[in-house]
């Protein structure tokens, strides 16, 4: 049994879902997102403002994607109408972030800045020259350009520099001098 695919969607007043033929659009104050559903053992219905998934058979594949599809329409909806954002910190002397033109412009240690192109339906914003703010309505491209920013130059364990998300714990690691000298 699919404890998530089971749970019914409740649709929010402001948000508009459509079914055509094997996709479901949802669309928002914030804009619009299209799941496309591939598998036909999954069966969609919208009864009173709540979406219903149901599956066709127990076959553990089948169960799987049913509790997929939910969750990626259950993003969607939270999408179009709240939006999602990770929060990046820079840690480290000299590590900076900036916009420029639509680009984000990051310095973090290397002998010259890196410049992290604008990627469609993402918006940066950089409060202060440490942190950076991706915000988008997509939850899995949100996440995905966070990632491939803090890849640029992820946390050393050593003395903590780079770039991390705003509530990531980076495990520290005791260097050379904490050794004991004790030999020849």
């Amino acid at each position: 049994m699919s404890r998530i695919g089971n749970k019914p969607i409740n649709i929010p007043e402001n948000i508009e879902v459509k079914i055509n033929n094997m996709e479901i659009s949802v669309k928002g104050p914030k804009g619009e997102l299209t799941t496309a559903i591939v598998d036909d053992r999954i069966k969609f219905e919208i009864s009173e403002n709540i979406l219903i998934f149901s599956r066709s058979s127990d076959e553990k594949e089948v169960k799987s994607l049913h509790g997929l599809y939910r969750s990626l329409v259950s993003n969607n909806i939270i999408g179009v109408s709240d939006g999602y954002k990770k929060t990046l910190s820079l840690q480290g002397v000299g590590h900076r972030a900036a916009i420029k033109g639509s680009d984000l412009e990051i310095l973090c240690g290397f002998s010259h800045p890196v410049i992290y192109k604008k990627v469609e339906n993402i918006n940066y914003e950089v409060p202060d020259q440490n942190t950076i703010i991706v915000s988008g309505i997509d939850k899995a491209l949100v996440g995905q350009v966070a990632a491939n920013i803090r890849a640029i130059k992820p946390p050393e364990p050593y003395k903590g520099k780079g770039i991390r998300y705003e509530d990531e714990y980076v495990r520290r690691k005791a260097g050379k001098a904490a050794v004991s000298t004790t030999g020849a």
